[in-house]
């Protein structure tokens, strides 16, 4: 198991998508960042919020002492007002912005390859505020072209220096593929990555606390600390049985038992 020495819980995140129920006013959200410090988190990840300003986001989250450490943005947002979303990351003092998904009109051989490189253009323009575009996988994109996979075009096609991924454990495995290898090969792209397990129920996948399901954490986070991993963010897109809450809870409690000091 990775050694303390080389894991700190101060670089584990709480993604906010897992508790969207619960963030659709900025009362819900002022409530929301209260009980994800209570539970341990020094830090989230901003996703599916309902409206709120920016401003007021950030007196939210400095007045509980989270930081927000990275978003998931429109793809459309980064590329028609990239000023905009530079100024709203600077403010939060968050350098992490991902798209959630691939939009749909790019999902053919052809524009996979096309998205790498007009997204490359977008992500370049983001450095320069002293952004990184990160890229979050499902599992579609393990889908085969000629040889390659989605993914595989995507990482090949695009800009590396500006191009980075945001690799999500349990699509990967749900789409076939290693998440620990995926993680080796992504090294130097890897700043952020998505923490999620994948339990069975007889034969249907399920998503899992981090620690509660069939993935190999061991290899995973191994791999984590081969690739220079920055931020660790938990996520879980349905608690089935739990409050989303208690599920974070878990999950960060397991993550701490691997060996994050």
């Amino acid at each position: 198991m990775a050694t303390q020495n080389e894991l700190s819980a101060r670089q584990i995140a709480a993604q906010l998508y897992t508790v969207r129920e619960f963030t659709k006013t900025e009362a819900d959200i002022v409530e929301t960042i209260k009980k994800v410090r209570q539970l341990g988190y020094e830090a989230v990840q901003c996703s599916a919020l309902g409206p709120i300003e920016p401003t007021a986001l950030k007196n939210i989250v400095d007045g509980e002492g989270i930081r927000i450490i990275a978003t998931h943005t429109s793809y459309e947002r980064m590329r028609d007002e990239p000023q905009a979303v530079i100024d709203e990351h600077q403010l939060w003092g968050c350098k992490h912005a991902a798209i959630g998904g691939l939009p749909g009109e790019y999902r053919t051989d052809e524009g996979y390859a096309r998205f790498a490189r007009e997204a490359s253009e977008v992500a370049a323009v983001l450095a320069e505020g002293g952004l990184t575009f990160s890229y979050h996988n499902h599992s579609f994109e393990l889908e085969r072209y000629n040889g390659r996979t989605g993914l595989e075009i995507l990482y090949a096609e695009s800009d590396p220096k500006v191009f980075k991924s945001e690799l999500d454990t349990y699509w990967i495995q749900h789409g076939g593929g290693d998440p620990a290898a995926w993680i080796r090969q992504l090294k130097g792209r890897a700043d952020i990555i998505h923490l999620k397990d994948m339990a069975m129920q007889g034969s249907t996948q399920r998503f899992a606390e981090v620690g509660e399901g069939n993935l190999n954490w061991d290899a995973i986070l191994n791999a984590c600390i081969y690739a220079e991993v920055e931020w660790y963010i938990i996520e879980q897109d349905t608690c089935y049985e739990r409050d989303p809450f208690e599920s974070l809870g878990i999950s960060l409690r397991n993550l701490k038992e691997m060996g994050f000091a």
